[in-house]
């Protein structure tokens, strides 16, 4: 174990590191590990002992997280449905039934197969309404146009 130089244990220490960070991703091993080989690479270049190189480690692993940070994570990623996960912004538009009264204060909706609550309006029980929006889980309506024959 000593006839092996200390750049060289960065060295496998960062390759194991980017190892780890495929097996498992979480994408922050990829900046330690990137740490490590460029602190090992120091060391086998410059013949630093233990303090310095585990300075320069520190300083390496603090520069990469920041750098890390600032260039990924304000990299908006597009989505092709953008409301996928979002149920009630995927309410908006439709059309629903109205159950009871609707006015600002309140009343429920029929929507699919499922009631919700609701306000705007006015609508009487068996209307048809539009949903303009949602506060919470209260969606806002407003009278559907009606038919004229």
């Amino acid at each position: 174990m000593d006839d092996i130089a200390q750049g060289w244990w960065w060295l496998i220490g960062g390759v194991l590191l980017l190892i780890a960070e495929v097996v498992a991703p979480g994408f922050f091993l990829i900046f330690i590990g990137v740490a490590a080989l460029v602190t090992g690479l120091f060391v086998l270049l410059f013949d630093l002992g233990l303090a310095p190189a585990l300075a320069l480690f520190a300083i390496y692993t603090a520069l990469a997280v920041y750098l890390g940070r600032r260039v990924y994570a304000n990299r908006p990623v597009a989505a092709s449905a953008p409301h996928l996960n979002d149920r009630a912004s995927q309410l908006v538009g439709r059309s629903a039934v109205a159950v009871g009264s609707i006015d600002q204060h309140g009343g429920r909706v029929r929507l699919g197969d499922g009631e919700w609550s609701a306000r705007g309006g006015p609508a009487e029980a068996g209307e048809r309404v539009t949903v303009r929006s949602v506060e919470g889980n209260c969606l806002i309506v407003e009278a559907a146009p009606k038919l004229t024959a």
